[in-house]
C-alpha cells in the first residue's frame, strides 16, 4: 500500500491527471480503497484518485456513502467511485446471501446509494428509540455537495452503459466485455456501447454526457528487454485471461480458462513507441473514449510501473495529444 502512494506520488510528477485502483475482497490486492486514497490524498496535490470498480453487490450503500463524503472532502474534492452491479456473487458464504439474484440485490444497493450520497434525506425519525428527536431528518453527513457528479458505473455490456446514461452517472469501460455480437472485436463492441451511452444520456437529458473513460493496458517498449517483457505479459493475458499477472501472495483462481464463457478480454497495445503508436489509434474503442485509464499490469513492481509510466509519458503520450491542460 505504501508502494501504491509512491506510485501516484510518481504518477502526478509525471503529468498524469488521475491515478485508479481496484477492490478485490480477499486476495492480495487492495480490499479497501477509500482509506488508501485518504492517505494517497495526503501525499498529492492534484491528481484525481479513483476507485475502478466497486461492487455493489458486497457494499452498505449507507456505510460507503459515508465513507465517500469524508474521503472526498479530505483530499479536496479529487475522489472518482466507479461501481458495479454485476452478477458475481462469489462470497457470498462470508457477505451472506440475500433473497434476490446477486444483480438485482447490487442495484437495489447502487440506487440506495446514489440518494445518500447526493445528501437526499434517507429517513425521518417518527417515534421515539431510532437514535434522535422525532422529525429529525436524516441525511448522509458530511456530504460532499459534488460528488454525486463523479460516480461512474463500471461497465462490461451494452446494458450497463446504457444503465449508466439513465441513472445520470458516467462511464468507465473495463478490462472484460460481455454480450457482444459474435465475431464483434473488443474495441468496436466497446465503441458501441460508448455511443449507446451517449446516444442515450442526450435523449434524457439536455446536458451533453460526462468524459467516458476505458481502462487499456498500453506497453511502451523503449528497450529490447523492455519489449520482449510486455509481449510475455500479453502472451500470458492471451493465454490465462484474467487470471494472468496476479501479484505475490494472491489467491490461485478458481478457474484457469481464459475468461467466462460468451466474454472476451482487452487486447494488449505493446511494441515500439511507434507501433504502440499505430495500434492505439487503429482501436475503435480507445478513438470513441475521452480518458484512457493505464491498466498495469498487476505483478509488477515499484519500479517497473514507474519506468513503464515514464517511457509512456515521455514517447506515446505527447504524440496522441495524452497531456494535461493545468
Amino acid at each position: 500500500m505504501r508502494e501504491g502512494i509512491e506510485l501516484f506520488k510518481a504518477a502526478e510528477r509525471l503529468g498524469y491527471q488521475s491515478g485508479w485502483a481496484y477492490q478485490r475482497h480477499f486476495d492480495h490486492y487492495l480490499s479497501s480503497p477509500l482509506p488508501f486514497f485518504a492517505a494517497a490524498g495526503q501525499h498529492t496535490s492534484h491528481i484525481v484518485l479513483g476507485s475502478a470498480v466497486i461492487p455493489m453487490r458486497y457494499q452498505d450503500p449507507i456505510l460507503l456513502a459515508e465513507a465517500a463524503g469524508t474521503t472526498d472532502l479530505l483530499i479536496g474534492g479529487r475522489l472518482e467511485l466507479a461501481i458495479s452491479t454485476g452478477t458475481n456473487a462469489a462470497f457470498d458464504a462470508v457477505f451472506v446471501t440475500v433473497e434476490t439474484d446477486a444483480r438485482t440485490e447490487a442495484k437495489r444497493r447502487q440506487a440506495r446509494f446514489l440518494s445518500a450520497i447526493s445528501g437526499e434525506i434517507l429517513h425521518t425519525v417518527a417515534e421515539p428509540g431510532q437514535g434522535a428527536a422525532e422529525g429529525s431528518q436524516l441525511r448522509v453527513t458530511p456530504h460532499s455537495p459534488t460528488l454525486r457528479s463523479r460516480i461512474r458505473q463500471g461497465s462490461a455490456s451494452l446494458g450497463s452503459a446504457i444503465q449508466a446514461a439513465e441513472l445520470g452517472i458516467g462511464l468507465i469501460a473495463g478490462t472484460v466485455q460481455h454480450d457482444q455480437a459474435e465475431g464483434e472485436s473488443f474495441g468496436s463492441y466497446q465503441a458501441r456501447c460508448i455511443e449507446a451511452f451517449r446516444a442515450n444520456w442526450r435523449k434524457q437529458r439536455t446536458s451533453e454526457p460526462p468524459p467516458v473513460a476505458v481502462a487499456a493496458s498500453v506497453l511502451v517498449g523503449t528497450t529490447p528487454e523492455l519489449r520482449e517483457k510486455y509481449a510475455a505479459y500479453d502472451l500470458e493475458r492471451r493465454t490465462q485471461g484474467i487470471a494472468a499477472s496476479r501479484p505475490k501472495g494472491a489467491l490461485e483462481p478458481s478457474s484457469r480458462t481464459n475468461q467466462p464463457p460468451g466474454s472476451q478480454i482487452s487486447p494488449v497495445f505493446h511494441g515500439t513507441p511507434d507501433q504502440v503508436i499505430e495500434a492505439v489509434l487503429s482501436d475503435p474503442g480507445l478513438a470513441a473514449a475521452d480518458e484512457i485509464v493505464l491498466f498495469l499490469p498487476p505483478a509488477f513492481s515499484l519500479v517497473e510501473n514507474i519506468q513503464l509510466l515514464t517511457d509512456l509519458a515521455g514517447t506515446v503520450a505527447p504524440s496522441l495529444g495524452w497531456w494535461p491542460d493545468w
